[in-house]
């Protein structure tokens, strides 16, 4: 990425983080249980199907501690954690500029604040996921994911994609992030999602597990 394009993404950072710091406090905390819902239905529809046509259904699921400012997943976390048959991890960033790791959670799980502030596990490794929520500041259409700029995800994906590990990627973000109308384009080691999914609906449609 040249200079130019990086003070672009820097300046639309800033731009997307004013964007959702000036949302409405009711309107994020219902928009946030509208994304819960989706995600918990989106999940028990596709692993009942899988299973009626006898398919191995996805049992692992990486997700991550939301911020203040992202949409809060940690009840539907809490309400996956009762299903004995799923197996829930978020991530730890181990070392600088290098994939991040997965840790088991459950809600007895210590946790402790991170090299950025955020919650991480002190559980053990966990399996590679079969599929993962990716915080998104930004996304289009297409699945691309304007992320906070340190790379984590994209090095992670990337080392599974390359491990030939099938999983499946979606993006967590809200409706303010659409970059429809932004001139921004994706880095080439940018790695696009399987499906977007905003307060306001799948910007990019749910994935078929």
């Amino acid at each position: 990425m040249n200079d130019n394009a990086q003070d672009n993404a820097v300046l639309l950072r800033t731009r997307l983080k004013q964007r959702r710091t000036a949302q409405d406090p009711a309107e994020r905390d219902r928009g946030a249980l509208l994304i819960r819902g989706r995600l918990f239905t989106w999940l028990a529809t596709a692993r009942t199907a899988l299973r009626e046509a006898g398919r191995n259904e996805p049992r692992h699921i990486a997700a991550f501690w939301s911020m203040p400012d992202e949409p809060s997943l940690q009840a539907l976390m809490r309400q996956w954690a009762g299903d004995d048959t799923l197996s829930l991890s978020l991530p730890v960033v181990v070392e600088p500029n290098q994939p991040l790791e997965f840790r088991l959670w459950t809600p007895d799980t210590p946790m402790h604040a991170g090299a950025y502030g955020i919650q991480e596990p002190e559980g053990a490794v966990a399996p590679t996921p079969d599929i993962v929520l990716v915080p998104a500041l930004g996304f289009t259409r297409q699945g691309d994911r304007l992320g906070y700029g340190g790379g984590y995800y994209d090095r992670t994906l990337a080392a599974w994609q390359t491990a030939g590990h099938s999983f499946t990627s979606l993006g967590i973000a809200w409706a303010c992030g659409d970059l429809s109308a932004e001139a921004w384009t994706p880095a080439a080691h940018d790695i696009r999602l399987d499906s977007i999914l905003t307060d306001k609906g799948w910007a990019v449609p749910a994935p078929k597990l």
